[in-house]
């Protein structure tokens, strides 16, 4: 009997080391995301000046809506 108590906590540190682990990249993933958001923001600002002087590749009628 006390061997199944034992069992069962092991099995129970186990599951909440893996819950905490889990957690604990959550953050990490949302700081990486917010990151890219960023720089991305950024190109898209610094470039939208020099972009606006250059030629369109494809105009309206280029495009083949299906």
């Amino acid at each position: 009997m006390t061997f199944d108590c034992r069992n069962e906590e092991t099995n129970l540190k186990r599951e909440i080391k893996d819950q905490i682990f889990s957690i604990s990249d959550k953050p990490d993933m949302l700081i990486n995301d917010r990151e890219i958001i960023g720089l991305m923001t950024l190109s898209e600002k610094s470039l939208k000046e020099f972009l606006e002087d250059e030629p369109d590749l494809y105009s309206v009628s280029d495009l083949k809506v299906v």
